[in-house]
């Protein structure tokens, strides 16, 4: 048995933003091989990819409006993939023995963001005072590492029901777990969560010399879909919706459409980023096709050659 990856990601501006300061990426993890020199048919400097081994997922939320905050969440999303691609020990077959010190190095990756952000200050002073938010999924099937900071947000939906498994670094959320938040005397708790709940205490800031991530880990099923968002999406589309959204049968481009409609049409006060990745089986987009007529017998067969995006369902190493 076999899986299929169906990952789409969308953002959009909103109905009351001049400018867009969320960013995202959706990007496959490949073995690649540069042939420099060979006695084989292949042009000079071939550069050749194994199958797509996982999948990098990513959004941010630039803070410090107009150009510092685009400028923000456009650094960090850069800085990450170039530490993803650079820096970061890739990790194909993840096991016991190297679990602790991936998470180390993921939260080494958003520490770089910071560094570089802080650079870009110190070249244009103007910027002083942006932040972003960076929610970041490394995917090597069957394993998932979210590196968190800020009030983006990752859940999975599995059986129906929706996590998230993502900590909201406000200081409203910090209030409702520690109460260790500055209030005035008598003052209800919705006030005072309501009050805060846009402050954020954990960001990637230009202000700060260092950032404090949360990484968490788990293994994926088959049936499991991923919601990375901005908090342009959660302020209108409530955790019921967000089920029933995912859990069609529509394509995750096309549930990432309905999302961003439906925020922008309870109000759209902010950027709206969606990143959906969906883990179903691959012969049942086979047997479905084939139900409708849509392929004979003979073409229903799987081409173990095809790079489809798949992965296996029982991998090799377990985390």
């Amino acid at each position: 048995m076999s899986g299929k990856m169906d990952c789409f990601g969308l953002t959009d501006i909103g109905h009351k933003r001049l400018v867009n300061e969320d960013q995202f990426i959706v990007a496959d993890l490949n073995k690649s091989m540069r042939v420099l020199q060979t006695s084989l048919g292949l042009d000079h400097q071939t550069r050749l990819f194994g199958n797509s081994q996982g999948k990098l997922l990513a959004v941010a939320d630039g803070m410090g409006g107009h150009e510092a905050g685009e400028r923000a969440s456009q650094l960090a999303v850069d800085s990450v993939v170039t530490y993803v691609l650079n820096t970061l020990n890739w990790y194909f077959g993840l096991g016991a023995d190297s679990d602790e010190d991936f998470r180390d190095e993921l939260k080494a990756a958003l520490q770089h963001c910071q560094t570089m952000l802080q650079r870009d200050v110190e070249a244009t002073p103007q910027r002083r005072g942006m932040g972003t938010t960076l929610t970041m999924a490394y995917i090597i099937w069957p394993r998932i590492y979210v590196v968190h900071v800020g009030d983006s947000r990752c859940y999975v939906l599995r059986g129906g029901k929706l996590k998230q498994i993502t900590r909201d670094h406000t200081m409203a959320q910090l209030y409702k777990e520690t109460q260790d938040v500055p209030v005035m005397d008598g003052e209800p708790e919705d006030e005072v969560t309501g009050r805060w709940s846009h402050t954020l205490w954990n960001a990637i800031s230009a202000n700060e010399s260092s950032v404090d991530p949360e990484v968490y880990a788990a293994n994926l099923e088959l049936g499991d879909t991923i919601l990375l968002c901005t908090d342009g999406l959660t302020k209108y589309l409530d955790n019921p919706r967000l089920i029933e959204l995912l859990t069609s049968k529509d394509s995750s481009e096309a549930i990432c459409q309905r999302m961003i409609d439906e925020a922008n049409n309870a109000g759209g006060s902010d950027n709206i980023t969606v990143v959906i990745s969906r883990f179903r089986d691959a012969t049942d987009d086979v047997a479905a096709a084939a139900s409708r007529g849509e392929l004979t017998l003979e073409q229903a067969k799987p081409d173990p050659l095809a790079d489809t995006g798949s992965f296996p369902a029982k991998p090799a190493v377990a985390g």
